[in-house]
């Protein structure tokens, strides 16, 4: 009877061990909002048996790498332009599995006050990644600094540009990068999540910003073998709560907004 009782204590206990270990789901993530966001939801995970192990990146390469070589579950860092050019250009297969947050895209000067103010020949910076510099340009087509070849290109670069009556030269950069120079140019177009790495406040620092109905909305992405595994939909059930809606209009103030 003893040995039956310490036998199922033992079992109980393992069982136990093993809901706290929970099941590991190892997801890339830029530095801001993206990790915050999942360190905040981290241990209601935990209760639900799901085991965040979070990896911060600062690039937008290495997240996309890693998920398709199947060296980590899943990534929150991206929009579905940029998923679509690197699946493209890369040969992956990532997919979509939520949409979470939307980052209002601007343009920010460490030099001047207003885009009026702006010289002729002025040196703007831009992403070189295709989906976002095209993003860039379209912004500044919106805000009258340019007109595009192709006036709804998402895939637009500087050589599409067909009407620059400002003479405006271009620098493109890697995304993290931009932020770095912005006191060497008289225009910087910075991804939000950069911005705010940088201390910069889109609602108060950007001259001009994309609206609240910007399209581009960073998204949970993996793989097709794993996007509908039970840790998944944990997760995405848990990036879509009222705890992370209220979290993200707090913490941000604006400048990331829920897309759900």
């Amino acid at each position: 009877m003893k040995k039956t009782l310490l036998l199922t204590a033992l079992a109980a206990a393992l069982t136990a061990s093993l809901a706290h270990a929970g099941e590991k789901l190892s997801v890339a993530a830029t530095p801001v909002p993206h990790a915050e966001i999942l360190e905040l939801i981290k241990p209601e995970l935990a209760k639900q048996g799901v085991d965040l192990d979070i990896k911060v990146f600062t690039d937008y390469v290495q997240p996309n790498l890693q998920v398709s070589q199947k060296n980590l579950d899943a990534n929150y860092f991206q929009t579905k332009p940029y998923l679509d050019t690197f699946n493209a250009q890369r040969g992956t297969e990532l997919v979509i599995v939520q949409g979470v947050h939307v980052e209002p895209f601007g343009a920010y000067s460490s030099k001047y006050k207003s885009l009026d103010e702006l010289p002729n020949g002025a040196t703007i910076a831009i992403p070189n990644e295709v989906s976002t510099s095209g993003r860039a340009l379209l912004l500044l087509q919106k805000a009258g600094l340019l007109t595009l070849k192709d006036p709804n290109s998402a895939q637009a670069l500087p050589r599409d540009i067909a009407d620059n009556p400002r003479n405006f030269k271009f620098r493109e950069l890697e995304a993290a990068t931009v932020p770095r120079v912005l006191n060497q140019v008289d225009l910087a177009l910075i991804n939000t999540n950069y911005a705010l790495e940088a201390k910069l406040n889109p609602k108060r620092d950007a001259l001009v910003i994309e609206g609240s109905d910007s399209p581009y909305v960073n998204y949970l992405v993996a793989r097709p073998d794993n996007q509908d595994s039970e840790a998944l939909k944990k997760l995405s059930a848990a990036l879509t709560s009222p705890q992370v809606k209220a979290f993200i209009e707090k913490r941000y103030e604006g400048a990331v907004l829920p897309a759900f």
